[in-house]
């Protein structure tokens, strides 16, 4: 485009400078036949005309010289031409003369567009040639690097598969390119450490909860107890519950961002939601309400990770519902509600998704949750909402 501008104004510059020139060259040519008329004049008192380029009259004063141009009829071509006329006054020998000299300026305008177009014309060709020319070697230059970008686009993390990354004569894209594959085999090598780590914390972890779980057990169903030790033994095993659900949380979050949950089945949650508050009302003294479509929706995901859901989006309203309020499901077409009456709105519902956000520390969770069916969102393209209206929270599921 700056090639396309600079061409267009040298272009312009071009005519109206040769233009100049020309019509220089033909009012020096007016002044020079001018001045041999006036010479002939001076020499031989005889008037002589040679229309229309040289025409003499005798003339009463003497005026200014007068510049223009003009069309007048030329007979030997036939037909009315553009001139450029010059007219000067003078007075020899003591006679006063109007010496009027025109010459034709049609033919200067005819070489003037030749040498323009001749101009655009190679202007024009050098310009295609260079776009192309350097249109096929930028593509040739950069055809590595988009390659290369488009495999690191296709890159994941989680996965064995080599990364195939082609070379390049541009030192820059060279250099880019084993830098590249550098980062990537540290990334790859790290995050296998990472879930390594995470995998055998999680593992080696589970076992001696579970066994301070029942040496606890044993202690609380014993004789010799008092009720402050008692209260205090509860504690203990209320909190290495809460550690333990935690460890399982945090695993299955860390499960879910690595994408190791890929058996996709098509899973009915109309039935599965029915499940989980079959299995809630049981432990549960909130009143559930279900209602809705009892075949819709059809969602394509992991069956266990759809438990989760409905686990945890009924576990949360349970939790947070009055003890004499009512939770109520509905299901329908692509989209999944669960609400609960409350007694105000939360002060943070930006929040609510975040890992171990809890509105109130009195809430014995793990905060986790919440962050757990976000994740599971996310990880299948759902959109989640919460709102608050009239004294009821809403969480709304839409496949």
């Amino acid at each position: 485009w700056i090639s396309f501008l600079l061409m267009l104004i040298s272009t312009i510059t071009l005519y109206f400078y040769v233009k100049s020139l020309m019509r220089s060259e033909v009012e020096e040519e007016l002044y020079s036949t001018t001045a041999r008329v006036e010479a002939a004049l001076g020499k031989n008192d005889i008037m002589f005309s040679l229309s229309p380029l040289v025409e003499v009259t005798y003339a009463n004063l003497i005026s200014p010289e007068i510049l223009k141009d003009t069309i007048i009829y030329d007979p030997s071509q036939n037909e009315m031409e553009e001139f450029r006329e010059l007219s000067i006054f003078k007075e020899i020998k003591g006679k006063k003369y109007k010496i009027t000299v025109r010459n034709l300026i049609v033919e200067s305008e005819d070489i003037l567009i030749a040498i323009i177009l001749s101009y655009m014309t190679i202007i024009i060709l050098v310009f295609i040639f260079l776009f192309y020319f350097n249109k096929a070697r930028n593509n040739k230059l950069w055809l590595p690097f988009f390659t290369n970008l488009e495999a690191m686009k296709n890159f994941s993390i989680t996965s064995d598969k080599p990364i195939s990354l082609v070379d390049s004569e541009i030192i820059e894209f060279s250099e880019l390119k084993d830098e590249v594959e550098t980062l990537i085999n540290k990334v790859r090598s790290d995050y296998k450490n990472l879930k390594h780590y995470t995998e055998d914390v999680s593992h080696e972890l589970q076992t001696p909860l579970a066994i301070i779980q029942a040496k606890i057990e044993n202690i609380i169903n014993g004789d010799d107890l008092n009720d402050k030790q008692f209260e205090h033994l509860t504690s203990i095993q209320k909190d290495i519950q809460r550690l333990t659900q935690m460890n399982k949380r945090l695993t299955l979050l860390t499960k879910i961002e690595n994408n190791q949950f890929d058996n996709l089945e098509i899973v009915n949650m109309y039935d599965r939601i029915a499940i989980t508050v079959k299995n809630f009302q049981e432990l549960s003294n909130v009143q559930i309400q279900i209602s809705g479509d009892v075949n819709l929706p059809l969602v394509n995901m992991d069956p266990y990770l759809a438990e989760v859901l409905c686990n945890n989006l009924v576990s949360n309203a349970l939790k947070h519902s009055n003890p004499d309020g009512i939770v109520k499901i509905f299901a329908s077409n692509k989209v999944l509600s669960i609400s609960n009456q409350g007694s105000k709105a939360l002060e943070h519902p930006e929040k609510l998704y975040s890992r171990f956000y809890r509105e109130s520390e009195l809430a014995k969770s793990t905060g986790l949750g919440l962050a757990i069916v976000h994740k599971i969102c996310q990880l299948y393209k759902f959109k989640i909402s919460y709102q608050f209206i009239d004294g009821t929270h809403s969480f709304t599921v839409k496949f």
